[in-house]
């Protein structure tokens, strides 16, 4: 399956001064799309796996300097490496903290050595980092659950992705029959998520929802209850797992301002913030703050204290909520959809820009506010297609936007300077 990373990979493939790190969270497919990139653009590639290859993580652990490390790799693997013609993967490298500090001297080495790498939860391991992070030498590349467009890609809608950016440039509506059907395939990525082995499923089963393997969500969230023990002291562990569970708690509440009281009745801040943190770190959430003031920069008007939690993958929030995919599909649980909806959005806005803010003001709220080409833009959600709302209009004539966006399930189109977006267009936003 095609992933967007690939186009930020080629674009490394022209200059291989650093190595390259790509990072996430477990089961986003960060393996199979080095190892399709390594075997597609290079003569000879070796793969090292530091998590079940004991003895090649050794070698990291005792030399640094990288002609001793491929020197000793040559001997085990029983081969010969050409710096020239060959790209080394190191797979998990996580484990070994001395394997990511020697990516500086491999940066800093006369030979043209082409290292990649992937790493699950490395971004808790950088915050925690004991030796030195090579900062400077090394190119980080976050990878992602697979988003809508990569979505429907996977699946032949290649026509489809097409139409939708034309129109949303245009704010022209799509035909109906056009606009129901990719509201269809919204609704089934919805439960699906953007978990790549949950699409292939899909995908095999030649599209029929009804027969995809769900208990694959199952199994992530347990890989990933299990890291947050592999990973942290068992206490931390702990609590680590007590505020993922409580994420659809938290976002089913009318106020789903996130509050550690939800989590345990007995919590507080001081006791669960870095537990907080490095569920922020691993990726496996996502921070909505406050934003203070609808200025730019709005990082600079974030309130610490308030802020909302999102699951980085929508079909995860589904199984994490004992919801069945058929309460989605057929609309029998309105106010789950809607929870679903706004984790949705939050998690295309991440990928696109990064931090998320909302906004209060007088009794409304905002949504998201956003940064397009120097204006602060306001976005509403509506899970559904009616889309009448006090906060967006109150906005609109308190702060006068150069436009606003709303997303729902109406058609495109641009109207009293609200320009309507659907649901499955959300990629489309810059």
């Amino acid at each position: 399956m095609y992933r967007k990373i690939m186009e930020e990979l080629e674009k490394w493939k022209k200059d291989f001064k650093m190595p390259l790190m790509l990072v996430g969270a477990r089961q986003t497919g960060k393996t199979y799309i080095l190892e399709e990139f390594c075997k597609k653009n290079f003569e000879h590639y070796i793969y090292l796996n530091l998590e079940k290859e004991k003895e090649i993580s050794e070698i990291f652990s005792s030399v640094l300097e990288p002609e001793k490390i491929i020197e000793q790799i040559q001997i085990l693997k029983k081969v010969k490496i050409d710096p020239e013609n060959t790209i080394i993967f190191i797979d998990e490298i996580q484990v070994n903290e001395n394997a990511i500090t020697s990516l500086k001297y491999f940066c800093e080495s006369d030979k043209p050595y082409k290292i990649i790498c992937a790493g699950s939860l490395l971004g808790v391991k950088i915050n925690r980092f004991h030796s030195s992070f090579p900062v400077g030498k090394v190119i980080i590349k976050y990878l992602y659950p697979m988003n809508f467009e990569e979505y429907l890609m996977a699946i032949g809608e290649n026509m489809l992705i097409d139409e939708i950016k034309k129109h949303y440039n245009t704010n022209e509506p799509l035909l109906n029959p056009i606009h129901e059907k990719a509201l269809d395939l919204y609704k089934k990525y919805l439960v699906l998520g953007g978990m790549p082995t949950m699409i292939n499923d899909f995908v095999n089963h030649e599209y029929q929802i009804s027969h995809v393997n769900f208990e694959m969500q199952d199994y992530i969230i347990a890989t990933y209850l299990a890291d947050m023990n592999k990973y942290t002291e068992n206490t931390e562990g702990i609590k680590n797992s007590k505020i993922y569970n409580a994420i659809p708690k938290e976002l089913a509440r009318e106020n789903n301002i996130f509050k550690y009281s939800i989590v345990d009745k007995d919590a507080r801040k001081i006791r669960y913030e870095s537990s907080l943190d490095w569920l922020l770190a691993s990726n496996m959430i996502l921070k909505c703050d406050l934003a203070e003031k609808n200025e730019s920069p709005l990082k600079a008007f974030m309130n610490p204290d308030k802020f909302k939690i999102y699951l980085s993958d929508t079909g995860l929030l589904r199984s994490l909520s004992n919801l069945d995919y058929s309460e989605i599909l057929l609309e029998k649980n309105e106010m789950y959809k809607g929870v679903l909806t706004e984790n949705y959005i939050a998690c295309h806005l991440h990928q696109k820009i990064g931090e998320l803010y909302y906004y209060t003001f007088d009794k409304y709220e905002i949504d998201f506010l956003i940064k397009v080409d120097g204006d602060i833009i306001p976005i509403e959600v509506k899970s559904g297609r009616r889309t009448n709302s006090k906060s967006l209009n109150e906005y609109i004539k308190k702060y006068k936007p150069k436009y606003s966006i709303r997303i729902s399930q109406k058609n495109f189109g641009l109207e009293n300077g609200i320009k309507s977006v659907p649901l499955y267009a959300v990629f489309c936003i810059k």
